[in-house]
C-alpha cells in the first residue's frame, strides 16, 4: 500500500517533467492519463490525501498549473463533489491571501482559477466577476488614496498575468464580459500616475538624454493586447486540455462566490510626510515582482513574442520562490521548464536581475550563487557560457551601475569564482591596469581580488591572474599588519604590557599600570590598542579573546568621542592592508562598545577615508556595518517585544481563569457536605498557589516588557541621531566638492565628462581614447576613462547617499520631519536632495 501511496504522490509532483516517473518521455496527454489512471484507482482509499497533494501542487509548482487544472477537470467528470470543493477551497484560500495581503498567493490563485475555466471546473462568468471585483477596488484605491497605487496595480496585475492561462476559453465563451475587463484596464490605465522608480533602477540614466519608459504595468498591458490580437495564443503556456477537451465539456461547472476586497486606509497627522510613509509601506506589501534586466541583445530571445517572455519570466520567478530551500531541486525545475524553445540568455536575466533587484533582492545573495552554480552543472553545453556572457556585459556597463548593484555584483562575482577553481580569463580585463585608479572597472577588478583573497589566499589569488601579470598591481600588499609603534620607548612600554597580559593581570591593574607608566591619553591609547591589535592579529578567535578580556583598558582610555575616533585611526593603520580585518574588528568593537555608531560615521567622513570613497570599499564597509547594527538591534527589541506581549497575554488569561476556578471552588465549600469538607479545601490550597504563581509571572513579564519598551526608546532615538549625523555628513562632505549651479540654474552633469579642467582635470600627454563596439551595440571607453577624478568621488558618494537612503528608507521614515528641519532646509544642492530623496521615493520638490 505505501508503494502505490508513493507512486500517486511522485506522478502527480513529476506530471509535465521528463522523469524516470515517466519513462523519461515528454508527451503531455500521456503524462495525464497516467496520473489520471493511478489517481482513479486509488481515488477511494486517498480522497483526502489527493485533494491535500492537488491543492499544494496546484500553488507550489504554478508553471504546471495546466496539467494540474486538467487532472481536477478529468476527476471532475466522475466525482463532481472533488471539483466542487477544490473550487471552494480556493476561493477561500484566494479570500484569506486578500485579506491578508500575501501578494503571491493571490497571483497564483487566480492563475489557477482561470486555468480551471479551461477545464470546464469553473463557469467563466463568475471569474470575469472576481476580475471586475479587483478592477473596482483598483479604481476606488486610486480614488481615496493615491499612495497606495502599488496596490491597485497588483490587482491590475493579477488578472492580466491570469488571461494567458484562460483568456482563449474566455474570449470563446464570454467574449463580450471579457472584452468589458479589458475595458476597464485600459481605463484603470489611463487614471493612475506613471511609475518612474528610477531610484530602483540598476543602471544611471542620463535624464537629458534618456527616454521615459513603460512602468511595469503599462509593459504588460502591451503585452497582453497583442496576445488578444493573435487570439490569446501563447506557445510558452502548455494547453494538454486540448487533447481531453471532448471529455471536459461533460463536465459540470462550478459557480465561483463573488471575493472582497480589503480596503486599507492610513489616518496621519502630518498629510506630505504620512503620503510618502504610505507610499514606501505600501511598496513593500505590494512590490514589483520584477525589474526586467536588459543584459544580452534582444536577438538572443530566439524571436520570442512579448507575452512568452514573460510568460517565462512568472515561471522562473515562481520556481525560485517556492524552492529556495531546495538548490538542487530548484535548478532541476528550472531547466526544464514545460516550453518548447530554449530561454538560457531569459533565465540569466531573470536571475541575474533577482540578485540586482533594489532595494534588496528578494532571497539572500548566497541562494542566487547555488543557483547559477547549479544550473550551470545541469546545463553544461549552455548556461556557464551564458553567465560568462552576462559578467561581461555587466562589466562593460559597470561605470552606469547603481553603487548598491556593483557591491553586489562584486560579491556574487568572487564567491562565484571560489567555486571554479578562481578561473577567469583575466587577461581580457588587463587593460583596466591602465585606467585612472577611480574608473569603475578597475575598481570593479580590485575589489573582486581584493574578495577573493578574503575567500582563500593571497598567493592563489596571484596563481590565478597569471595570464595578465599587469593586474598583479591591483592585489593589496601580501603583508596584512602594519604596526605603528617605531621608537624604542614604544616598544619597550608594548613589551611591558605583553608581559602583563601574559601573566594574565587583569583589566584593573593593567589600567593601573597604564596611567602610572603613560601618562598621556593618546600615546597610552596607541600602545595599548597596537599591542592588542598585534595579539588579536593571529585569527578571528584571538580578536575576540583580546577584545573580551582587555576591552575594557581600552574603553576606560577612550573616554571621548575624540578617543574612539583616535582608536578607530590606531585599527585603520594597523590593519592598513587589510579592509576584512579593519571591518571586523571595529564591527566587534562596536558590540562591545568601545565605539559607538556616532563615532563610526564621524571617522568614516574623516580626513582619513573620505578620499578613498571612489576608489575603495573599505569606509563604506564600516559604515554599512555600523548602519545594519542599529538598525538590527531596533528589529531585535521589537521582536521581543512582540513576544512579551503574546507571553503576557497567555499569562493574563492564565490569571483569569486561576482566579475565577478559586472563586468557584470558595463558593463550592460552603455545601454543608462532609465529602466537599474533605477535598475542597486542598484543592482550594492548590489553587490559590497557581494564582499567586501566576501572578508573580505577570509581574515579571510586565517588568521585561517595561524594560524591552524602554531599551527601544532609547534604541529609536539613537537611531535618529544615528541618522541626522549620516545625512549630515553626506550633505557637508558634498557640498564642499560638488560643482555648483551655474547661475541660469543648470544643474551640472557629472558624467558628461571634464570638460572644467578646474573643477576634474585629465592627463592631456595621454592619447584619445577609442569606442569600441560590442556585442550588445555599446560603446565603452577600453583605453581611457574620460570622468575626471573629482567628478567620480560625487558621482560615487551621490550614489551611496541614494543607496543607504533606499536600503533604511523604514527606518528613516519616522525621523523624516527631523530630517528636513535640520538636514535638508535652506540650501541643499540639488544633486544631495536628488539622491536622498530619490532613494527615499520622495518626489524632489517637496
Amino acid at each position: 500500500m505505501s508503494g502505490v501511496a508513493s507512486s500517486w504522490r511522485s506522478l502527480l509532483l513529476r506530471i509535465g517533467d521528463k522523469c524516470a516517473e515517466y519513462g523519461g518521455g515528454s508527451d503531455y496527454r500521456e503524462h495525464i492519463e497516467t496520473c489520471y489512471g493511478v489517481i482513479w484507482r486509488e481515488f477511494e482509499n486517498s480522497n483526502d490525501a489527493i485533494f491535500e497533494l492537488l491543492m499544494q501542487c496546484a500553488e507550489q509548482l504554478p508553471h504546471k498549473v495546466p496539467f494540474y487544472a486538467v487532472l481536477v477537470g478529468l476527476i471532475n467528470l466522475e466525482n463532481e463533489e472533488f471539483g466542487k470543493k477544490v473550487v471552494e477551497t480556493t476561493h477561500a484560500n484566494l479570500q484569506e491571501a486578500l485579506q491578508t495581503g500575501n501578494c503571491n498567493r493571490i497571483r497564483i490563485l487566480l492563475r489557477f482559477l482561470t486555468a480551471l475555466v479551461s477545464s470546464k471546473v469553473i463557469a467563466p462568468s463568475t471569474v470575469i466577476e472576481a476580475f471586475e471585483t479587483l478592477l473596482s477596488s483598483a479604481a476606488k484605491i486610486l480614488d481615496e488614496n493615491p499612495s497606495y497605487q502599488s496596490k491597485a496595480d497588483f490587482y491590475i496585475y493579477c488578472i492580466l498575468a491570469s488571461l494567458p492561462w484562460g483568456g482563449t476559453e474566455l474570449m470563446e465563451q464570454v467574449p463580450d464580459e471579457l472584452e468589458r475587463v479589458m475595458v476597464g484596464v485600459e481605463s484603470y490605465l489611463s487614471i493612475r500616475t506613471h511609475c518612474d522608480d528610477i531610484s530602483f533602477s540598476v543602471f544611471e540614466t542620463d535624464e537629458a538624454n534618456s527616454t521615459v519608459e513603460k512602468d511595469y504595468i503599462e509593459d504588460l498591458w502591451d503585452r497582453v493586447k497583442l496576445l488578444s490580437q493573435n487570439g490569446w495564443k501563447a506557445i510558452s503556456v502548455p494547453r494538454p486540455q486540448l487533447s481531453f477537451e471532448a471529455q471536459l465539456v461533460a463536465g459540470k461547472s462550478h459557480n465561483l462566490s463573488p471575493i472582497n476586497c480589503a480596503d486599507q486606509r492610513i489616518i496621519s497627522s502630518n498629510p506630505k510626510i504620512s503620503k510618502g510613509q504610505e507610499k514606501h509601506e505600501a511598496g513593500l506589501q505590494y512590490p514589483q515582482r520584477l525589474r526586467r534586466l536588459s543584459i544580452f541583445p534582444s536577438n538572443k530571445a530566439e524571436n520570442m513574442k512579448p507575452i512568452d517572455r514573460f510568460v517565462v519570466e512568472e515561471y522562473l520567478l515562481d520556481v525560485l520562490l517556492f524552492f529556495n530551500g531546495c538548490r538542487k531541486e530548484c535548478a532541476f525545475y528550472l531547466a526544464g521548464l514545460p516550453v518548447p524553445f530554449r530561454y538560457e540568455f531569459i533565465m540569466a536575466e531573470t536571475i541575474f536581475s533577482q540578485l540586482l533587484l533594489l532595494p534588496q533582492p528578494p532571497f539572500k545573495p548566497i541562494y542566487y550563487t547555488l543557483v547559477i552554480l547549479d544550473l550551470c552543472k545541469a546545463l553544461p553545453g549552455a548556461f556557464p557560457a551564458v553567465v560568462v556572457g552576462a559578467v561581461r556585459a555587466l562589466f562593460d556597463k559597470i561605470t552606469n551601475m547603481d553603487m548598491e548593484c556593483r557591491n553586489r555584483l562584486i560579491l556574487w562575482f568572487s564567491h562565484h569564482l571560489s567555486n571554479c577553481q578562481y578561473i577567469w580569463p583575466w587577461q581580457e580585463w588587463a587593460y583596466v591596469k591602465d585606467l585612472p585608479k577611480w574608473a569603475p572597472q578597475r575598481v570593479f577588478v580590485q575589489e573582486v581580488l581584493e574578495r577573493e583573497i578574503r575567500l582563500s589566499y593571497w598567493d592563489k589569488i596571484k596563481q590565478s591572474i597569471e595570464d595578465a601579470p599587469a593586474l598583479e598591481e591591483l592585489l593589496p600588499p601580501k603583508g596584512l599588519t602594519e604596526s605603528a609603534l617605531v621608537s624604542e620607548s614604544e616598544l619597550s612600554l608594548s613589551k611591558e604590557l605583553i608581559s602583563l597580559i601574559k601573566t594574565r593581570k587583569s583589566s584593573s591593574e593593567i589600567s593601573n599600570w597604564i596611567s602610572e607608566s603613560i601618562p598621556e591619553p593618546q600615546l597610552a591609547l596607541k600602545i595599548v590598542s597596537q599591542t592588542l591589535l598585534e595579539i588579536g592579529s593571529k585569527s578571528f578567535t584571538h580578536l575576540i579573546t583580546v577584545l573580551e578580556r582587555y576591552g575594557q583598558v581600552m574603553g576606560t582610555l577612550c573616554h571621548e568621542e575624540a578617543m574612539e575616533i583616535e582608536l578607530m585611526d590606531q585599527v585603520g593603520i594597523y590593519w592598513r592592508n587589510s579592509k576584512q580585518m579593519t571591518a571586523v574588528t571595529i564591527d566587534r568593537m562596536m558590540g562591545y562598545r568601545l565605539v559607538s555608531n556616532l563615532a563610526i560615521v564621524k571617522w568614516v567622513f574623516g580626513s582619513g577615508n573620505v578620499d578613498l570613497f571612489h576608489v575603495s570599499d573599505r569606509p563604506w564597509e564600516v559604515l554599512r556595518n555600523a548602519v545594519n547594527k542599529t538598525c538590527n538591534r531596533i528589529s531585535d527589541l521589537r521582536k521581543d517585544i512582540l513576544s512579551l506581549e503574546k507571553s503576557l497575554i497567555t499569562a493574563e488569561e492564565s490569571t483569569s481563569k486561576t482566579t475565577k476556578d478559586l472563586e468557584e471552588a470558595r463558593s463550592a465549600m460552603e455545601i454543608n457536605s462532609e465529602e466537599t469538607k474533605v477535598e475542597k479545601p486542598a484543592r482550594v490550597r492548590r489553587l490559590e498557589m497557581n494564582l499567586e504563581r501566576s501572578k508573580r509571572e505577570d509581574k515579571g513579564l510586565r517588568e521585561k516588557l517595561e524594560s524591552k519598551t524602554g531599551l527601544l526608546a532609547q534604541a529609536l532615538d539613537e537611531s535618529k541621531s544615528l541618522f541626522k549625523l549620516l545625512f549630515k555628513s553626506f550633505v557637508d562632505a558634498l557640498n564642499e566638492r560638488l560643482p555648483p549651479v551655474s547661475s541660469d540654474g543648470e544643474i551640472p552633469n557629472l558624467r558628461a565628462g571634464s570638460g572644467n579642467s578646474e573643477f576634474a582635470p585629465v592627463d592631456l600627454e595621454k592619447p584619445a581614447s577609442m569606442d569600441v563596439d560590442d556585442e550588445n551595440g555599446d560603446k565603452e571607453m577600453k583605453s581611457g576613462y574620460n570622468i575626471g577624478e573629482m567628478e567620480q568621488w560625487c558621482l560615487c558618494t551621490l550614489g551611496y547617499l541614494k543607496a543607504f537612503s533606499r536600503q533604511y528608507a523604514t527606518e528613516i521614515w519616522p525621523h523624516i520631519e527631523t530630517l528636513d528641519s535640520e538636514v535638508f532646509s535652506g540650501e541643499i544642492h540639488p544633486l544631495i536632495r536628488k539622491a536622498a530623496f530619490s532613494g527615499l521615493g520622495r518626489p524632489t520638490n517637496e
